[in-house]
């Protein structure tokens, strides 16, 4: 017999299903402290018996992915608040942008400047993450169609239910306090239902977000800026803390529904 340590459970196996769950190692995700004391595994037709014990509970890594759409850097300035909070209740997290539609000549025009050097995201490295956090730049109360592009992309994964169950946040930019900062993230959430997604809301689980002293963005949908009609204004330190609050809130409920 051997003893193993898998995520929160201590597992007494014998040499077949050692060997198994060596080269299966997500069986390993599914042993939980609640699971039953007795669990069974196949091996060679034969069935494979071992006990679990519950250990206290050994906070596990898991692996965010910020999926932003920004023109001219106000939510990407955003999504490095979600990101902080992320970070800080030990997620790992990758920003990854959409492809841009738009000729580079048009975008010149338009007065946007480069790009970051942020990963270019493809439909298929969704389901490398245990959560997602959407960022969109509200187009007329509804998203880009950059990200309109990309989220209908997906629909690969959609067909073999490959995100069903996968946690979803979503955080915004829009021009003004009327420019759709409600609407603009139930559009996307629009999507998030089409793939059984679970969404998670900010909520008012921070109290700035009661702050009228001063203007400032985001909604219980999630996090916010106004960038100004003429997209003089940045992210402001409010909306800074209140994304980063949005970050950390969503990494805990992450961890809990991949544990």
């Amino acid at each position: 017999m051997y003893t193993v340590l898998c995520r929160r459970v201590l597992v007494q196996l014998s040499p077949p299903t050692r060997l198994l769950l060596l080269q299966r190692p997500s069986i390993g995700r599914r042993l939980r402290a609640d699971a039953p004391d007795l669990l069974t595994l196949p091996d060679n037709n034969k069935s494979e018996h071992f006990q679990t014990t519950a250990l206290p509970h050994y906070s596990t890594m898991t692996k965010i992915a910020i999926v932003y759409y920004s023109t001219y850097g106000h939510l990407r300035t955003l999504a490095q608040g979600i990101k902080t909070g992320l970070e800080s209740a030990g997620a790992t997290v990758d920003m990854l942008q959409v492809p841009e539609t738009l000729p580079q000549e048009v975008l010149d025009k338009m007065g946007a400047p480069p790009k970051s050097d942020d990963e270019i995201v493809t439909a298929d490295r969704l389901v490398e993450y245990d959560g997602i956090m959407f960022g969109v730049s509200g187009r007329y109360g509804g998203i880009p169609a950059q990200m309109k592009a990309f989220l209908d992309s997906t629909g690969g994964l959609w067909q073999k239910g490959a995100l069903v169950g996968k946690p979803a946040g979503v955080f915004v930019s829009t021009g003004c306090q009327g420019g759709g900062q409600e609407t603009s993230c139930v559009s996307v959430v629009h999507t998030m239902a089409h793939h059984g997604m679970v969404f998670v809301p900010l909520g008012y689980r921070d109290s700035k977000a009661f702050n009228v002293d001063e203007i400032h963005g985001g909604s219980p949908w999630g996090a916010g800026t106004i960038a100004a009609p003429t997209g003089a204004r940045m992210p402001s330190q409010l909306e800074l803390d209140i994304a980063e609050t949005q970050g950390k809130a969503f990494a805990g409920i992450v961890e809990k529904l991949a544990a």
